[in-house]
């Protein structure tokens, strides 16, 4: 499965940006989808996940309310949908994926794409 991920940018404080993961290889309608970011000096954290059906989905509490994880199976795509960014939101934002269920946790995800950078200024 490879992942490829897009979609990020620099954007003003308060502005939204919408992530794309595409997915290849193999089917993947049946694997659950996770977003994670890193910043220099910071572990990298789990801001979304949704599973395969796209009925479950985990937020991460630092985003609750701003961001909105989906998919589309039939494009083998998904999305996260980022509103209300804040300088503290800029990071490198990669996805990945595992089978079935959401997971917040990146260990077990069996797949990841390269990460696009997302610069959020004040």
């Amino acid at each position: 499965v490879q992942l490829q991920a897009s979609g990020g940018g620099l954007v003003q404080a308060g502005g939204s940006l919408t992530l794309s993961c595409t997915t290849s290889g193999r089917a993947t309608s049946n694997y659950a989808l996770g977003w994670f970011r890193q910043s220099p000096g910071n572990e990298r954290e789990c801001v979304a996940s949704i599973d395969w059906t796209g009925t479950g989905t985990y937020y991460a509490d630092s985003v609750k309310g701003r961001f909105t994880i989906s998919r589309d199976n039939v494009k083998s795509t998904g999305y996260l949908r980022m509103n209300s960014l804040q300088p503290e939101d800029t990071a490198v934002y990669y996805c990945a994926a595992k089978p079935w269920g959401w997971s917040s946790k990146s260990d077990e995800y069996d797949y990841w794409g390269q990460g696009t950078q997302v610069t959020v200024s004040s």
